[in-house]
């Protein structure tokens, strides 16, 4: 394997810097053309509800709280449920299937507590909104329904995002940065290592160990 002059390979990068730059702009460009054409922002809406105790009394006793964590996981379950995603598309009238729908709605449950966040993604910060709120509000009605119980309450209601959160461009222009400099800079590496030819008299000196007698200058025609 030839042994590479790192002088000699830092004043070539040196020589190409324009070239690099110019690859770096081309890179970004095209990356950001990339991202406004095909990635759509998407925003997210949330709101919380709070198991409680069924009678809405003062009192509350260890078997309330072991019940309400015990039901935590299936609360989250039937929020998802056709039983409250199909009402919430009727009553709002969305131009939604209930999977489709399903598939925009996520559930999880506050560690070490009896609160359930709902969060709603769509590509408008207004409908996300509208999404969550109906979807608490209808989950609430049917609970009473199919336990008989009124344990459940509304802690936060949803409101608009003010940014999307699937696009930042910063975090972007920086993943092209690094993707541009690294391919304009392999490319020069390449060209570089497998570039035999001599290029100064210098080079004749310290690769043969000629001694060199004389240069024939490139003469331009008129």
């Amino acid at each position: 394997m030839e042994e590479i002059d790192l002088k000699e390979l830092l004043d070539y990068f040196k020589s190409k810097l324009i070239w690099i730059i110019i690859s770096l702009i081309f890179v970004i460009g095209v990356g950001n053309v990339y991202t406004i054409l095909t990635r759509v922002p998407m925003y997210k809406s949330n709101t919380t509800i709070v198991l409680v105790s069924e009678n809405n009394s003062e009192s509350y006793n260890t078997s309330d709280l072991q019940l309400n964590k015990n039901l935590v996981g299936t609360y989250s379950e039937i929020i998802k449920s056709r039983k409250v995603i199909e009402p919430v598309i009727e009553n709002l009238g969305l131009n939604y299937t209930y999977g489709k729908l399903k598939g925009r709605v996520s559930v999880d449950s506050v560690t070490n507590t009896e609160i359930i966040r709902i969060t709603v993604s769509d590509d408008d910060p207004k409908t996300a909104t509208r999404i969550a709120n109906e979807i608490a509000s209808v989950f609430t009605t049917e609970i009473q329904k199919i336990y008989k119980l009124n344990n459940v309450s509304i802690v936060d209601k949803a409101v608009d995002a003010v940014k999307p959160y699937n696009v930042n461009y910063i975090k972007d222009i920086l993943i092209y940065s690094a993707i541009g400099l690294v391919l304009s800079c392999g490319i020069i590496f390449i060209k570089f290592y497998f570039d035999t030819t001599i290029k100064t008299s210098e080079e004749i000196e310290n690769k043969l160990g000629l001694t060199v007698l004389g240069i024939v200058p490139k003469v331009e025609k008129d």
